[in-house]
C-alpha cells in the first residue's frame, strides 16, 4: 500500500513538474507576442530629431505577434534617415485608433503615416459605413493637423481562401479604403492584391478559422522554441498568415517592400 501511495505521489509531480513547464513556455510566448511593447512607441520615439513616420494601426502592424514590417523597414539602409514610429496597438478597430490619433500620430510631427487598421472591424461586425467614416475622420485629422504624406493599406486577407466568406465582406472594406484615399487625395497601397496574387498560385488554401488558442501556440513556437514565422504559417498549410490573421515573415514582407517603394518616392509638387 505505501509503495502505490509513494507511485501515486510521483505521478501527481511528475503531472505537477509538466504543467508548471507548459504554463512558463506558454506565457513566454503570450508575454512576448501581446504584453510586450514594440520598438519605437509614440512614446519612446516621437521626440526624436529625424523625421518621424509613423505606422498607425493594430496586431499586424504592432508586430510582436507574427512579422514585423516596421522592423524591417527601420532596418533598410536606404530608410536610415526616418524615426520609424509603431503605433499598432492590438485589438484596435478604426473607432480606436480615431481616438488615439491625436496623441499617437499628430503629436508625432510626422513627415509620413500609413494606416493599416479594420480587420478587427472586419471581426467584430463593425457597419461597413461607420469604419468608412471612422477612416475618413483618421485621414482628415492628420491632414488638418500635419503636412504628412498619408497611405492608407488596404487589409490582408484573413485565411488564404480568397473566396470565404469573410474575404467576400473584407473586399467591401477594401473598397471603402481606396474610395476614402482617393476622396481625400492621399496614397493607397494595394496590400490585400499583392497578397492574394500570392496565395492564389497555391492549389490549397486554408479557409479563414482563427481562434486566440491557435495565435497563442503561434506565439509559443515563435518565442519559446525558435520557430520562424514562415515555418509556423507552413506548419498550418499557409504561407503569408500563421494563424488566419497574423503575418508570416514573407507575408510581412509585401507590406516592407510597398511601404519602402511609397517613401523612397518623390511627393508630387
Amino acid at each position: 500500500m505505501r509503495k502505490r501511495i509513494v507511485s501515486g505521489k510521483r505521478i501527481i509531480a511528475s503531472v505537477c513538474v509538466v504543467l508548471a513547464a507548459t504554463l512558463v513556455v506558454t506565457g513566454v510566448g503570450g508575454y512576448f507576442a501581446f504584453l510586450r511593447s514594440p520598438a519605437n512607441t509614440p512614446g519612446e520615439a516621437c521626440g526624436s530629431p529625424r523625421p518621424a513616420v509613423v505606422a498607425a494601426g493594430a496586431s499586424i502592424t504592432r508586430g510582436t505577434l507574427g512579422g514585423d514590417w516596421i522592423g524591417s523597414l527601420r532596418s533598410r539602409p536606404d530608410l536610415v534617415g526616418y524615426e520609424f514610429v509603431n503605433a499598432g496597438i492590438n485589438g484596435n478597430t478604426s473607432a480606436d485608433l480615431l481616438a488615439r490619433i491625436d496623441t499617437d500620430v499628430v503629436a508625432c510631427r510626422p513627415v509620413a503615416v500609413t494606416i493599416l487598421v479594420g480587420t478587427n472591424d472586419v471581426r467584430d461586425g463593425v457597419p461597413l459605413e461607420r469604419y468608412r467614416g471612422n477612416l475618413a475622420a483618421i485621414t482628415a485629422r492628420i491632414q488638418d493637423r500635419t503636412g504628412a504624406r498619408i497611405a492608407l493599406m488596404s487589409l490582408p486577407p484573413m485565411g488564404e481562401d480568397l473566396n470565404a466568406e469573410i474575404n467576400r465582406r473584407l473586399a467591401d472594406y477594401n473598397r471603402a479604403i481606396e474610395e476614402t484615399a482617393a476622396n481625400a487625395g492621399v496614397d493607397y497601397l494595394p496590400v490585400h492584391e499583392r497578397m492574394a496574387e500570392i496565395v492564389a498560385q497555391r492549389e490549397n488554401r486554408t479557409p479563414y478559422d482563427f481562434s486566440f488558442l491557435l495565435a497563442l501556440s503561434a506565439a509559443t513556437q515563435h518565442y519559446a522554441f525558435g520557430r520562424r514565422w514562415d515555418d509556423i504559417a507552413a506548419s498550418g498549410g499557409r504561407e503569408l498568415l500563421i494563424d488566419h490573421i497574423h503575418l508570416s515573415d514573407r507575408g510581412a514582407a509585401v507590406i516592407t517592400e510597398l511601404a519602402a517603394d511609397w517613401l523612397s518616392r518623390t511627393p508630387e509638387a
